[in-house]
């Protein structure tokens, strides 16, 4: 019996040893499965609210930003591009509490150049209360 619980306690110990840098490879990678599945279901069903169907969308997914944003926001956003103006990229967010849907004021901007760069200007689908994105962060 004892050499039962010892070789249990072996495999699970070099499963730990096996899953924890393998887990947070795929996190690194990939983000946070639990941030990519709330954010995947909430935000499509928040832009049909909207009114947004899917011919007014070319292009949505999740995405993982590379940098610190609002401590009050699940760190993945869910980038949308519209087909009347393709050339910005809009940014929504999931807050952590309640978990709301709100558009970040940041968008991207294709110029002709081929170069992106970030405006917080008025556009064709701009919310009228954004969020910043990059206040509330340490």
């Amino acid at each position: 019996m004892k050499k039962k619980i010892r070789w249990s306690v072996l495999v699970i110990i070099v499963l730990i040893i096996v899953a924890v840098p393998f887990s947070f490879l795929y996190v690194l990678n990939n983000g946070n499965p639990y941030t990519n599945y709330i954010t995947d279901k909430k935000v499509p069903k928040y832009l049909e609210e909207k009114g947004y169907t899917e011919n007014d969308i070319e292009e949505s997914h999740y995405v993982e930003p590379k940098h610190m944003i609002n401590k009050d926001f699940y760190h993945g956003h869910y980038m949308v591009i519209f087909k009347d103006e393709p050339e910005i990229t809009y940014y929504y967010g999931i807050t952590k509490k309640g978990k709301h849907v709100k558009q970040f004021c940041e968008k991207d901007k294709l110029s002709s150049d081929g170069v992106t760069n970030i405006i917080e200007s008025e556009t064709k689908h701009s919310e009228e209360k954004c969020i910043n994105s990059l206040d509330n962060r340490d």
